[in-house]
């Protein structure tokens, strides 16, 4: 019977060995992981889990007797080193091989580094797994500082949570604005007032020239001092056993509709991986977030037990920030025009990129109405009214030609 060995157990490489069950696979699945827990969610780890309202147990994907109930052999704390595609085996770190007949690479991505004396130093933060959020949880409270380098989503979580738990925030950006490279200047605007108005300060426009655990060093000599520092300046995707295989690589393991990757035995899926976006033409892009890490999965799956793939999903990402869910969906990918609907300064409003009379994404705070309609226009690629599209008063149903 047909062996899958998969690498890495998170979001998706749980997900794909799941899946594998309820599609009706029967044979062999072994699922690898790197941490001693077995798959969890990680979103939360920069909020409900750093400010305690969550265990353990909440954040599991499936309870851990799940996986022998399933027969799948789970195995934590196990480090893959190499890929042998042609005698099909893996090697680990403690010397131990195991051979395929499929293999699953879900091995997600890491943190980036930042490229400063100090960079590189074992005290500074990061949070990628629950170790990290377990070490930042520590230096979190009344009277301490956390100072956050890089504006994005993670960063700004953090430092929500920071603030929530008591403790002070400075969060330093590059860009001119946080959430630059991810967000419209109107989102971008209306999180860097909230973060303020609760007492975040935020610095922009800003390089960090040194780092070290208790502060950092701005390029016009001042320094931030802090209890903590958090490096949050984006993730690179750990292609490095499917670059050891001879993996087509580019930002990201390449892989088609089905997270296939060059070699017809051997998918990837989740965070290390380039796939093509079918709403979006086909373009080919770096997804991190757990919807993607789920289509992968079950793309993956349906493909090694030889069922149709399922439909195609419109991309979609979330974050949630003192009482705010942001919510996005689609990726601004040749907009020409940006929509308002609703006041941003009343706390519910939608941002819609256009190509032409078509959402191509939406970026909706407090707005559940408008990220679903907007999903789906994206999803039909349904021409819209743009003016009844900017009016709250015209529903969302009815916005569409």
């Amino acid at each position: 019977m047909t062996k899958i060995l998969i690498i890495g157990a998170g979001h998706a490489g749980g997900s794909v060995a799941a899946f594998l069950r309820q599609y009706g696979h029967e044979g062999p699945i072994v699922l690898v992981g790197e941490e001693e827990a077995p798959p969890y969610q990680r979103p939360p780890l920069s909020k409900a889990w750093l400010k305690g309202e969550a265990d353990l147990e909440a954040l599991l994907l499936r309870p851990l007797s799940f996986y022998a109930e399933q027969n799948i052999d789970f195995r934590p704390s196990t480090v893959a080193v190499s890929v042998d595609p042609e005698a099909k085996t893996v090697a680990f770190h403690d010397g131990t091989s195991e051979a395929y007949d499929v293999l699953v690479l879900a091995t997600g991505s890491t943190a980036r580094k930042l490229p400063v004396p100090g960079g590189d130093h074992p005290d500074l933060l990061e949070l990628r797994t629950l170790k990290d959020a377990e070490r930042l949880k520590a230096v979190l409270g009344p009277g301490k500082r956390l100072a956050v380098v890089g504006g994005g989503y993670v960063g700004l979580e953090a430092a929500a949570s920071a603030r929530a738990l008591g403790a002070e925030a400075v969060v330093i950006e590059r860009a001119p604005r946080v959430l630059a490279r991810v967000a419209s200047e109107t989102l971008s605007a209306f999180f860097m007032a909230q973060h303020r108005a609760r007492g975040v300060e935020i610095i922009t426009g800003t390089e960090v020239v040194a780092v070290a655990h208790d502060g950092v060093t701005l390029a016009d000599g001042s320094t931030v001092q802090a209890d903590a520092v958090l490096v949050g300046v984006g993730a690179l995707a750990c292609d490095g056993l499917a670059r050891s295989a001879g993996l087509r690589c580019d930002d990201g393991v390449v892989v088609d509709d089905q997270a296939r990757t060059s070699d017809p035995a051997i998918f990837a899926v989740g965070d290390m991986t380039r796939r093509p976006i079918p709403v979006h033409g086909g373009v080919s892009h770096r997804l991190e977030s757990v919807p993607n890490a789920l289509e992968q999965a079950k793309q993956a799956a349906a493909a090694i037990v030889g069922r149709p793939g399922p439909a195609p999903e419109v991309p979609w990402f979330w974050s949630d920030q003192y009482d705010f869910k942001l919510q996005i969906a689609g990726l601004p990918f040749d907009a020409d025009r940006q929509v308002v609907r609703g006041d941003p300064s009343a706390g519910g409003f939608a941002v819609f990129h256009l190509n032409g009379d078509r959402v191509v994404c939406v970026e909706a705070v407090n707005a559940p109405p408008e990220f679903m309609a907007g999903k789906q226009l994206i999803g039909k690629a349904t021409p819209v009214d743009v003016a009844k599209l900017a009016d709250q008063a015209v529903s969302m149903k009815a916005v569409g030609v």
